[in-house]
């Protein structure tokens, strides 16, 4: 893992993804057509493999840049962690964007603190507990958000290398 002063190097990351965008991109598509009988056992394995390379409290950029849609039962959850009537919790946090989803008025987060941990980890929106979607099943039916999030996340970036390693080699 490439780190500058005890953080992960975002922007070397960012910056391989987006010359290997293609390659990404087919290769994803070679699954789509053809996924492999084994390909969840695979993916799973992957993401455990990468997950205990990567820490991601030496990189938060998910936290940074990417706000995540907020579904009721998430607003609900993290009101009551906050002691925060609903509609004064989306007044402060929340916007509806141009697609009518709730979400962050502004980024970084702003339960995201100075040391890069969740200050509502344990109560987190949905969309974070699951980011970067590596260990979804047919993980080929969201290939556009794998490819976006190789962008973003340096671990999600490792999981489609070493996912073409393993199906390639």
């Amino acid at each position: 893992m490439k780190e500058i002063n005890n953080e992960i190097d975002v922007d070397y990351y960012r910056n391989l993804a987006l010359q290997k965008r293609k390659v990404h991109q087919k290769f994803l598509a070679s699954l789509k057509k053809k996924p492999p009988k084994n390909l969840d056992k695979i993916t799973k394995s992957i993401h455990e493999e990468v997950f205990e390379e990567v820490d991601c409290t030496k990189c938060a950029n998910c936290c940074k840049c990417l706000g995540p849609l907020w579904t009721e039962a998430d607003i609900e959850r993290v009101a009551k962690r906050e002691r925060m009537k609903l509609a004064d919790f989306e007044d402060a946090y929340l916007r509806v964007d141009e697609d009518g989803d709730k979400v962050f008025q502004c980024m970084p987060c702003p339960f995201l603190g100075q040391d890069n941990l969740c200050d509502i980890y344990d109560v987190r929106p949905k969309a974070c507990r699951e980011f970067p979607h590596t260990d979804r099943k047919k993980i080929y039916q969201i290939n556009n958000l794998t490819i976006k999030n190789t962008e973003y996340c340096p671990a999600a970036y490792l999981f489609v290398e070493k996912l073409m390693a393993r199906m390639q080699g």
